[in-house]
């Protein structure tokens, strides 16, 4: 380890993982870069697309924004993580067209999905907010959500 860099453990898509980070690394880098997990775009690098959106202990975060240090003993999910199968409603309503967004608008549904408690109080339009999509107008996103929460709930 050089003195520059820190050393950092964490889960990372339910396996252990150890590296070495510079203070200032982002969690969207160390993914893309030294971890090879190239799901997570870097769209705006400000936080505002939702391109790089991952889950750090459950709740849906912009990687772009998260320094790599602050992840250390905590769990991160990557739309790697998720099953190919979750892209079926979201592909059949024609929300992911050119695939700049497309991973984390699958993270976003993908915790959607899961706290669907949440619609009684909020629409998915309003859950969705912090992804930005050029190509879709969000029709085609929202109808994929309501598509796959409906389909989990017929699962569950």
């Amino acid at each position: 380890m050089s003195h520059d860099t820190m050393h950092i453990a964490f889960t990372l898509n339910g396996k252990a993982v150890e590296i070495d980070v510079l203070p200032h690394e982002r969690l969207l880098d160390t993914l893309r870069y030294t971890l090879g997990l190239t799901g997570a775009k870097e769209g705006c690098g400000e936080g505002e697309c939702g391109a790089c959106t991952v889950h750090l202990d459950g709740l849906p975060v912009n990687s772009c924004l998260v320094p790599t240090f602050q992840v250390r003993g905590r769990d991160v999910r990557t739309v790697e993580h998720l099953s190919p199968a979750l892209l079926a409603p979201l592909h059949e309503c024609g929300a992911t067209q050119c695939g700049a967004c497309t991973p984390g608008v699958v993270m976003a549904a993908a915790w959607i999905r899961d706290n669907s408690h949440l619609l009684s109080r909020f629409s998915i339009r309003e859950l969705m907010a912090g992804n930005l999509c050029r190509c879709t107008g969000y029709d085609g996103i929202v109808h994929g959500v309501e598509r796959l929460v409906a389909s989990e709930q017929g699962a569950a």
